[in-house]
């Protein structure tokens, strides 16, 4: 399961205090978010994919056999 990256972990991570910088940061970055009513919130798998890095799939249940 993905890490979910709160409003405050961002501001730790982007040093903005206000969230609507932590929102431009994101948005710069390509970094998909959510509005939350703290602010923004995104997954570190979110992060990894805007980064180039495919994101992870802990759920092997589900497979094209099932079809």
């Amino acid at each position: 399961m993905a890490g979910i990256l709160s409003t405050e972990d961002l501001k730790r991570a982007t040093g903005y205090q206000r969230s609507a910088d932590v929102e431009r940061c994101l948005k710069a970055a390509g970094i998909r978010y959510f509005p939350g009513k703290e602010g923004p919130w995104t997954t570190s798998d979110l992060v990894n994919a805007a980064g180039g890095l495919a994101l992870a799939s802990n759920d092997d249940s589900y497979t094209a056999d099932i079809l």
